[in-house]
C-alpha cells in the first residue's frame, strides 16, 4: 500500500507491528505475576516484603536493559537488539515456570527484566525512526496498545488457567501448578517475536550513522519511495555530520556544561509515569482487590476489565494523537488521575476492616471499583501511550540512544520503587495511604507538563532540539 507520495505505509505498518510484540512481551511479562502472587507465597513461603521483590525483582532488570539497550543500540543497531531481547524473553518465560527457589526465580524474572528494558526503549525508538512524521505519533501509540494486549492477555489468560485448576496454586496440565503455566503461556509470543524480527530492516538513521549509506538508502527508498528516500537521506547525514559517534557525555551542553534541558524533560517524563502509582494496578490488582472483599476469581476477573478499559482507551489516543498533540493528552490525563486517585483514596479511608484484616467498603464499593477504573482508562488515553512516543521522538538525533537510555533507566527504576515499596506501604499506612501518596505525585505531573513539556507533533526527527 503506497501513498500518493511514494510513502509504502504497508510496510512502515508492517514493521511496526512487528517491533511492537516486544512491546506486547513487555505487558505479558509485566501482567502475568499478577496471577502468581498467592502461587510464588506458597512455592516459595515469602513474607510481603519477599513477595514485594519477587513481583519487583523483573524490574531491576529493566533498568539495567533500558540503560544499556540505548548504548548497545547505538553501537550494533536497534533491530540487533530487539532480537537480543527475544531470547531473552524465551529463556524467562521457560525458566521462570520452572524455578524451585526465590533465588532461581528472580534471576529468570531479571533476565526478562532485561528484555522488557530493552523492548521498552528500542520499539518506540526503532518505530520513530522509520515512520513518515505524520503518522508518527500514531504508528508509535501502537507500542502502547501492544503493552496493554499484552497486559489484558496475561490477565484473561490467568483468570482462565486459575479458572480451569480452581486456583492459582493447584495442580492443572502434567500436575504443574497453574501459576507455573501462567508463564509458560509467554513462550507462544516470545518465539514468534524471535522469528518475525528477521524479516524487518534495521533503522535507516542507525546505518546512516554506522557509515553503510547504501543499506540506509535501500531501507528508506523501501519506506518512502525512491525520490523521497535521498531527501530524507540527505536531511539525516546533515543532522549527524557535525556530530560524532553518540556518547553519554553528549548529554552534557558543552557550552553551559550542564545537563541539557530536553534530558530533564525526558527523565521527567520517565518518572512521574510511574510514581502516579500505575503499575500497582497492573502488578498487584488481584491482592487489591481481594484486600477490599472481593474473591480471587473475581479479582482476576476486575483485571481482564480494566486490561480491556485501558487498550479501548490507547485506540482512542491512537485516533487522535497526531491531531491534538502530545501535551494536552498529558495534562488532561494528570487531572483525570488526580481527581480518580483522590476518590478512591476517600474511598478507602471511609472503609471498615473486616475480622479478617481485608477492608469492608459496603457502599463505596461501586465508586471505588469505577474510579479505579476511569484512572485506568486516564492513564492509557495519556501517559502510558504519549510518554513512550514522546522519548522516541524528542531527543536530537545525536542524543537519542543516551537520552533513551537514562530516561529507561529512571523510568524502570521508579517502577522498581513504586513496586517493591507498595506491599510496604499496604501493610504500614493502608490502601489510603498508598494511593494518597500516588494522587499527590498525579496532581505534581499537572504542573510539571503546563511548565516544561514542549509540543513535538509533526516535527521531523532531524528537527528536534536539544
Amino acid at each position: 500500500m503506497d501513498s500518493p507520495s511514494g510513502e509504502n505505509i504497508g510496510f512502515v505498518i508492517f514493521i511496526s507491528i512487528v517491533a511492537t510484540i516486544g512491546g506486547f512481551l513487555f505487558g505479558f511479562d509485566s501482567g502475568v505475576i499478577n496471577g502468581t502472587v498467592d502461587g510464588l507465597q506458597q512455592a516459595f513461603n515469602s513474607a510481603s516484603a519477599g513477595t514485594g521483590f519477587n513481583v519487583s525483582s523483573m524490574l531491576l532488570g529493566c533498568a539495567v536493559g533500558a540503560f544499556f539497550a540505548g548504548r548497545f543500540a547505538d553501537k550494533y543497531g536497534r533491530r540487533a537488539l530487539l532480537i537480543v531481547s527475544s531470547v531473552l524473553f524465551i529463556i524467562s518465560a521457560w525458566g521462570s515456570g520452572v524455578a524451585t527457589s526465590s533465588f532461581e526465580f528472580v534471576i529468570y524474572r531479571v533476565l526478562g527484566g532485561l528484555a522488557v528494558g530493552a523492548a521498552s526503549v528500542m520499539a518506540p525508538a526503532y518505530i520513530s525512526e522509520v515512520s513518515p512524521a505524520r503518522y508518527r505519533g500514531m504508528l508509535t501509540s501502537i507500542q502502547q496498545i501492544a503493552i496493554i494486549s499484552g497486559l489484558f492477555a496475561a490477565f484473561l489468560s490467568n483468570y482462565m488457567l486459575a479458572g480451569e485448576a480452581a486456583g492459582s496454586t493447584n495442580a492443572l496440565w502434567l500436575n504443574y501448578e497453574a501459576w507455573r503455566w501462567m508463564f509458560w503461556i509467554e513462550l507462544i509470543p516470545a518465539t514468534l517475536f524471535f522469528v518475525m524480527l528477521w524479516f524487518i530492516p534495521e533503522s535507516p538513521r542507525f546505518l546512516v550513522s554506522s557509515n553503510k549509506t547504501e543499506r540506509a538508502q535501500r531501507v528508506l527508498a523501501r519506506l518512502l519511495g525512491e525520490d523521497a528516500a535521498t531527501r530524507k537521506l540527505n536531511e539525516i547525514q546533515q543532522s549527524l555530520a557535525d556530530d560524532h559517534r553518540p556518547q553519554l557525555k553528549d548529554l552534557i551542553d558543552k557550552n553551559t556544561t550542564k545537563v541539557r534541558p530536553i534530558v530533564w524533560v525526558g527523565l521527567g517524563l520517565a518518572a512521574f509515569q510511574q510514581l502516579v502509582g500505575i503499575n500497582v494496578v497492573f502488578y498487584y490488582g488481584a491482592v487489591l482487590w481481594q484486600a477490599v472483599g472481593f474473591s480471587e476469581s473475581d479479582a482476576l476477573l476486575i483485571n481482564v476489565l480494566s486490561g480491556a478499559i485501558s487498550i479501548a482507551a490507547c485506540v482512542l489516543t491512537l485516533l487522535v494523537i497526531d491531531k491534538i498533540g502530545r501535551k494536552p493528552l498529558l495534562k488532561w490525563g494528570s487531572i483525570g488521575m488526580t481527581i480518580t486517585l483522590g476518590v478512591m483514596v476517600v474511598a478507602f479511608l471511609n472503609a471498615s476492616q473486616g475480622p479478617d484484616g481485608k477492608l469492608i467498603l459496603g457502599d463505596w464499593g461501586t465508586t471505588a471499583l469505577v474510579a479505579a477504573n476511569l484512572y485506568v482508562f486516564f492513564f492509557n488515553m495519556s501517559w502510558g501511550p504519549v510518554m513512550w512516543v514522546m522519548l522516541g521522538e524528542m531527543f536530537p538525533n545525536q542524543i537519542r540512544g543516551s537520552g533513551l537510555a537514562v530516561s529507561g533507566l529512571v523510568q524502570w527504576t521508579s517502577n522498581f520503587l513504586i513496586t517493591i515499596t507498595f506491599p510496604m506501604l499496604l501493610a504500614g499506612i493502608g490502601l489510603g495511604g498508598a494511593y494518597g501518596i500516588y494522587a499527590i505525585f498525579a496532581f505534581l505531573s499537572v504542573i510539571f507538563v503546563v511548565k516544561f513539556v514542549n509540543e513535538t507533533k509533526g516535527k521531523e526527527l532531524e528537527q528536534m532540539q536539544g
